[in-house]
């Protein structure tokens, strides 16, 4: 008998039952047909082949996700991944949010990059590019139309669930995130991040070798380089402009957050101009500012301004290290110890801005002031509030517990605020006695014991003994005035 068959001319194995119960009294089992049925369809295999790209010719460009620690807190980035299609050349930056604006001002980005201009870009069917359709029938956005135009490229959208149509960038997204964001980088802003991504495809260019490639990635960009078309004369704005209206109270909503304008142009219209960050990044550098502001730093003091060369104790590396705060997570301590004037104050006031940069709450004080603040506050019955604050900070900085003689009602006090740190946050001292003086400072010789043992538990102790950096400065200052006259 012939096999039944739709008009797709598919073996329907429901139907072909039906037919040989009915016409040939069939009674085995229903598993035998489908199996012989499996057997007349055969299993073939969807093939593919290898493309292949010429110089200049294309750009493959997706998107990814990946978190990490902005300014302190856990944030989900959208990445913006972009491959040469000939050298394989990488190129990655990040963004909070996956829109229009910050798709096309990471194309413009990768296009610098590059130094040039493709022929064609291959993408998928993201909103943030098509209006609708979809592949070949895919109709652009107005916006990428627009750059598309102006950087002089043809637009190529793959099928749908075609994504070996643009495998190149598909590995990328993953490789970027193992290789340049594990582990979960710690960043004050997406500037430092993206500049981060922009060195790790910097080093891939240099270094590496595709598979079946007859050369380095270096030496095909170089050769890719020169069939680009050139970069237009002027950048393509990607900015979104909105006619809006001035309130009375001199503010101007947009996307739902309320902006101050002058009052002079308050109740008229006015064009606004957004681009894909700006906005975030005015609000995180207000944040960074407060963030300061409430450390109560006495000067503003940076890693860069300090001569890491003078350290004679302490591998440069080791100092750039802390400045990743990782220490801060670990809940563990620092105490800078030394003769006077070598820096402990400079490098424990760079390292707490560098953690309040990166999202941490701070607080910068004085040993004797903060002994002094501590015993007002008990006496005006205000002690729990004020230790509760101390407590609330990430990093804890205490200068120069050096000099002053606590009675014991002090001792007791500054024990307890920096006990109750132990194991769960992290406190840096500067300090110009070895812990055997410390019993000069304190009044009682077991509570300096106690202490010792809970600030050297999970600790750095640094030696920051050596030349007197504000004395030698004296002296080259005086030098210099006598060679003057």
């Amino acid at each position: 008998m012939a096999w039944n068959r739709t008009e797709s001319n598919t073996i329907q194995p429901s139907a072909s039952i039906e037919r040989l119960v009915k016409e040939k009294n069939f009674t085995g089992a229903q598993s035998t047909v489908r199996r012989i049925v499996a057997k007349l369809r055969g299993h073939p295999q969807e093939a593919f082949v290898p493309l292949a790209f010429a110089p200049g010719d294309a750009m493959q460009i997706d998107w990814g996700e990946a978190v990490i620690y902005l300014a302190g807190e856990r944030t989900k980035v959208q990445m913006f991944c972009a491959r040469l299609a000939y050298s394989c050349a990488p190129f990655a930056v990040c963004f909070r949010r996956q829109n229009t604006e910050a798709f096309l001002e990471g194309l413009i980005q990768a296009l610098n990059f590059f130094g040039g201009v493709v022929r064609r870009v291959l993408f998928d069917n993201a909103r943030v590019t098509v209006k609708e359709g979809a592949g070949k029938n895919a109709i652009p956005q107005e916006s990428y139309a627009a750059l598309a135009a102006h950087y002089c490229f043809q637009t190529d959208f793959c099928n749908a669930a075609s994504g070996n149509e643009k495998g190149l960038v598909e590995n990328l997204v993953g490789w970027t995130r193992r290789n340049l964001l594990v582990p979960v980088p710690r960043v004050a802003s997406l500037a430092e991040l993206n500049q981060r991504l922009r060195d790790g495809c910097e080093s891939y260019i240099a270094a590496h070798q595709v598979a079946g490639k007859p050369h380095p990635v270096a030496h095909l960009l170089q050769e890719e380089r020169q069939a680009l078309l050139p970069l237009p004369g002027r950048p393509y704005d990607v900015r979104r402009t909105e006619v809006c209206r001035i309130s009375l109270q001199a503010t101007v909503r947009f996307q739902g957050n309320a902006y101050s304008v002058p009052v002079q142009y308050a109740g008229q219209e006015a064009a606004l101009k957004a681009g894909a960050e700006r906005e975030y990044d005015a609000r995180q550098e207000k944040t960074r500012q407060r963030r300061l502001k409430r450390a109560h730093f006495p000067l503003h003091k940076t890693l860069e301004e300090f001569d890491l060369a003078r350290l004679q104790h302490i591998q440069p590396e080791f100092v750039k290290q802390l400045a990743g705060c990782t220490y801060i997570d670990r809940h563990e301590n620092l105490v800078l110890m030394g003769n006077p004037g070598t820096g402990k104050t400079h490098l424990m006031t760079a390292l707490g801005i560098k953690a309040c940069l990166l999202g941490y709450k701070v607080q910068f004080a004085n040993a004797a002031t903060l002994a002094s603040e501590l015993k007002e506050a008990r006496d005006g019955d205000q002690l729990r509030r004020l230790e509760k604050g101390i407590a609330a900070n990430d990093l804890l900085l205490i200068d120069e517990l050096s000099y002053a003689r606590f009675n014991q009602e002090e001792s007791e006090l500054l024990f307890k605020v920096i006990s109750e740190r132990s194991e769960r946050a992290s406190t840096i001292i500067t300090t110009n006695l070895v812990f055997s003086k410390w019993t000069e400072m304190f009044a009682s010789d077991t509570l300096v014991a106690a202490l010792v043992d809970r600030l050297t538990y999970r600790s750095h102790v640094l030696n920051m003994n050596g030349e007197s950096y504000r004395l030698s400065s004296g002296q080259n200052h005086q030098n210099r005035s006598r060679m003057a006259q």
